[in-house]
């Protein structure tokens, strides 16, 4: 499958609660979609990934030191 075609499929963004350690890396680099709670660990504000958004996504999900978070391709 092409970047082209997987951009435009629906994507979801999910977070290991237990994994998490609050480093806050997530919302960082993807502020459209993740904010942070008064303890430093992320709050998901949309779990739907828009196309435009899914390189920072990516870049959220490579960077996160716990490996936390992902992105899934939604299955229709």
């Amino acid at each position: 499958m092409s970047d082209a075609q997987t951009a435009s499929g629906v994507h979801t963004l999910l977070i290991d609660r237990i994994a998490c350690d609050g480093h806050g890396a997530c919302a960082e680099l993807l502020p459209e979609l993740i904010g942070l709670d008064e303890w430093g660990y992320p709050i998901v504000r949309s779990t739907d990934v828009p196309g435009e958004l899914l390189d920072h996504a990516r870049r959220a999900v490579a960077e996160c030191p716990v490996l936390a978070l992902r992105v899934e391709q939604k299955h229709r």
